[in-house]
């Protein structure tokens, strides 16, 4: 009898959990006959994937009705207000669909204070996995409700061993049951068929040469400090350009520091991609400026695609995945002229070394496609 296996991941906005969870869930279905996958819509931000999703094997769940387009997705304040409606309105109806259906597995990632609660207040017939993401703020309030939690979670899953290790010293959950789960991030089918694809056409003509910027435009990617920095590269290197590819909230303020910093001719916002793989395997480098990521899965598929990287040292992923400076280029988080002296550093750099920066990184983003995950994944649920 086949396993029942749960995806509970509501996304707000177009971030990468969206492509995790949907090649996690896929991965587990396609490599294995035991179990049936099923990926709750909890209030229809899974409605444009449901032909995708069934063509795979997923069974999509409408845990409510579909009110997505009336919840107000940027902003502090606003993101808040929606998740609060999000677990008012989704709480009767979980705790109904987990009594009634009874699933051997629900993972957990997202707004996942809504079935920790659950599983805190009622006794179900199911294991709960916490998947998390990203550098999780261990705050006060967060840090207390995973305490309390820690009995009824079955395991927790971390996506580098930064955070593993982090989470074990801090002692908050039982140390045997944390353990490392790479993302979801790459479909080795899908990076062939788009790498391949003749007919894709950018919206403009792109420079020969470019620097390579990927990501929503949000506080977290930290683009203005890239503009900062940027603005010096061009100061001592006048032909550089720059291309960052991502829709996001902040679009007009760096539209603005733009005009600003007189790089209207220098750098240019290309907006949402189909396909972000042409741009990769295009560009001189790959920059990755973020004040924190879960490993960056802009920079495993940079890696793919033979792209050089330069990125922060921020929390909790990137100074792993690029082996403390082995496989790319870092500098140091948020610092003034640390990019810019990363950059001279590698215009610098012998072909050699260069080539062999990328071959490490391509051999570590291997670790992050659809089979090594569901193969990791199963050894989990077993």
């Amino acid at each position: 009898m086949k396993k029942t296996v749960y995806y509970w991941s509501p996304c707000l906005t177009h971030v990468g959990t969206i492509k995790s969870t949907l090649n996690s869930s896929i991965a587990l279905s396609k490599y294995n006959i035991d179990y049936e996958v099923i990926l709750l819509n909890v209030f229809g931000e899974w409605t444009e994937y449901k032909k995708y999703l069934n063509d795979n094997g997923i069974k999509v769940v409408n845990l409510s009705f579909n009110f997505k387009k009336f919840l107000p997705k940027y902003g502090y304040f606003q993101s808040r207000f929606s998740y609060i409606l999000i677990f008012l309105i989704s709480f009767i109806p979980l705790y109904i669909l987990l009594k009634k259906n009874k699933p051997d597995f629900l993972i957990t990632h997202l707004i996942t204070s809504l079935p920790l609660l659950l599983f805190n207040l009622f006794s179900f017939n199911t294991k709960l996995i916490l998947r998390i993401s990203g550098y999780p703020k261990l705050n006060f309030i967060r840090t207390k409700f995973w305490s309390l939690s820690k009995k009824k979670i079955s395991t927790i899953t971390c996506p580098t061993s930064e955070l593993m290790n982090d989470l074990k010293k801090k002692k908050i959950f039982q140390e045997n049951k944390i353990t490392i789960l790479y993302d979801a991030i790459l479909n080795i089918k899908d990076f062939n068929s788009k790498i391949k694809n003749k007919e894709f056409m950018p919206p403009f003509k792109i420079p020969d040469s470019f620097i390579l910027s990927v990501g929503r435009l949000t506080k977290q990617k930290n683009y203005f400090y890239l503009l900062n920095e940027f603005k010096k590269i061009v100061n001592r290197y006048p032909d550089q350009k720059l291309l960052i590819v991502g829709e996001g909230e902040l679009k007009e303020k760096i539209e603005n520091l733009i005009n600003r910093l007189n790089l209207s001719n220098s750098v240019f916002l290309i907006g949402h991609t189909n396909n972000v793989y042409y741009y990769m395997k295009k560009a001189k480098v790959f920059v990755l400026s973020s004040l924190w990521e879960e490993v960056g899965f802009v920079i495993v598929e940079a890696a793919l695609s033979n792209s050089l990287i330069i990125s922060s040292d921020c929390k909790n992923g990137p100074k792993e995945f690029l082996e403390n400076g082995k496989a790319g280029f870092l500098f140091n988080n948020n610092q003034e002229k640390d990019l810019f002296n990363s950059f001279i550093l590698l215009m610098e750099e012998n072909k050699k070394n260069i080539l062999e920066k990328k071959i490490r990184a391509k051999k570590n983003s291997i670790k992050f496609t659809m089979f090594r995950h569901q193969i990791q994944l199963k050894k989990l649920l077993h």
